[in-house]
């Protein structure tokens, strides 16, 4: 079982059904007046946190004090942290305020990103592969495509995410620079803009172990870094990154780096969903490669974010300006034909189908439970009105034939029933 990092403050739930109509994959129903989270649908894409308008809804992530048990604690800061501050000029302000917060090193995302970047180009090329590309780099969209689309699981790219790809190579680093220092020495953690990268931590894809230690909350080290960055008077030069890796915090930054206009970028889960669909039904065609964000505007709308996702991705066009195009290029500009890929570099375990909903182990019980489904189905009002905890009348019937809910659950057939038996009392009192 997945280890999650959204989870539900049931005191504060009102059961207004805001989070059960907007949720992707209908992991959320409505029960004694609360939600209710099903961990087997979750994705952790933070939707449910960011439409809750009670805070009900909350990530769990890790705290500072978990930088006590290493020696060597190493900073990796996501791309879009950057755009949580106004008027930044020179990204160093930033990574010299997270090693006066307790760090000892940085090492940034967009760094990786850039590399990643140089690879999809050349998985691009690759005439075995079919298109369009999806790309990986969003752990909640590898999920629901895993759950939802599994024809479409093959052309998710089997690239490591950025994050990863940073991790691995800020533990080398530190240990080539300081031979002294074991793995368990060093403590990588990630300050993640949303939820789902948090998840990824504890429930990685394509890996079998993330070379992360943990993920710390992006809103919680922008409050630590402020009172820090306002006593810097010249930062340390460590900024290794460029227009290119800065870029990724938003949607289309990754696509725009492949310089190939035959791609599409979509954000935000509904938005996704439409696209996936419409791919998976083949009525999207000349497309190489496809970005795909759960978050509106890309990892800058993520929901552990400050900052209003189109403040900070106006912030990240004026602090680009100052930015070479990249700082992290592999092998000749002239080799645009490369199509290789390092092992180290792609994922060691392929994506599986992993259905949100199996009625039953047997194949039998299970068609018989569809056939409950299909039954109960016609029987509803088709309404989708949310009023029975379930999110529409399809995932009641589901839940019905499953037995975790009643036909009576249904306001309109419940209404039904009282009218039919008030009907029989006016009729007896008639006699």
């Amino acid at each position: 079982m997945p280890i999650h990092s959204v989870s539900l403050l049931r005191d504060k739930c009102k059961g207004c059904t805001a989070c059960l109509k907007r949720c992707p994959t209908e992991a959320i129903r409505i029960r004694d007046g609360h939600a209710v989270i099903r961990s087997e649908r979750c994705i952790d894409c933070g939707e449910c946190i960011r439409i809750c308008p009670h805070k009900a809804k909350k990530a769990t992530y890790d705290d500072f004090s978990a930088l006590d048990h290493f020696r060597w604690k190493i900073a990796l800061p996501a791309p879009a942290l950057y755009g949580q501050f106004d008027n930044l000029e020179d990204v160093d302000f930033v990574l010299t305020g997270l090693l006066g917060c307790g760090f000892d090193d940085v090492f940034e995302v967009a760094a990786a990103a850039e590399l990643i970047s140089e690879y999809t180009r050349r998985y691009l090329h690759r005439p075995d592969i079919p298109k369009p590309v999806l790309s990986s780099a969003c752990p909640a969209i590898v999920r629901i495509i895993a759950a939802r689309f599994p024809s479409l699981c093959q052309n998710v790219m089997p690239v490591l995410p950025p994050v990863e790809l940073a991790a691995r190579m800020a533990r080398e680093e530190a240990k080539k620079n300081h031979p002294e220092l074991t793995d368990e020495d060093i403590g990588v953690f990630f300050i993640s803009p949303c939820p789902a990268k948090v998840s990824y931590v504890r429930n990685p894809i394509g890996v079998e172990k993330s070379a992360i230690d943990g993920a710390l909350s992006m809103s919680d080290v922008y409050f630590r870094l402020l009172p820090v960055m306002k006593n810097i008077v010249t930062p340390k030069s460590l900024s290794r990154t460029g227009l290119i890796g800065i870029s990724w915090a938003g949607s289309g930054g990754e696509s725009s780096a492949l310089f190939n206009d035959k791609y599409l970028a979509a954000d935000g889960m509904e938005n996704v969903i439409q696209v996936l669909d419409e791919i998976e039904n083949g009525n999207i065609s000349g497309l190489e490669f496809v970005e795909l964000n759960a978050c509106s505007g890309g990892c800058v709308g993520g929901a552990l974010t400050v900052v209003n996702p189109y403040i900070s991705k106006a912030r990240l066009q004026s602090l680009r300006r100052y930015l070479p195009v990249s700082q992290n290029r592999i092998g000749s500009a002239l080799d645009k034909e490369q199509t290789d890929v390092p092992a180290d570099y792609q994922w060691n375990v392929p994506l599986k189908y992993t259905p949100i909903l199996q009625l039953d182990e047997d194949i039998t019980a299970a068609m018989r439970k569809m056939s409950e489904i299909q039954r109960i189905r016609g029987q509803l009002p088709d309404l989708d009105c949310g009023a029975c905890g379930a999110p529409t009348c399809l995932a009641l019937a589901e839940d019905v034939a499953c037995g975790d809910a009643a036909e009576g659950d249904c306001i309109m057939k419940w209404k039904e029933t009282f009218r039919n038996a008030y009907a029989g009392l006016k009729e007896e009192e008639s006699k």
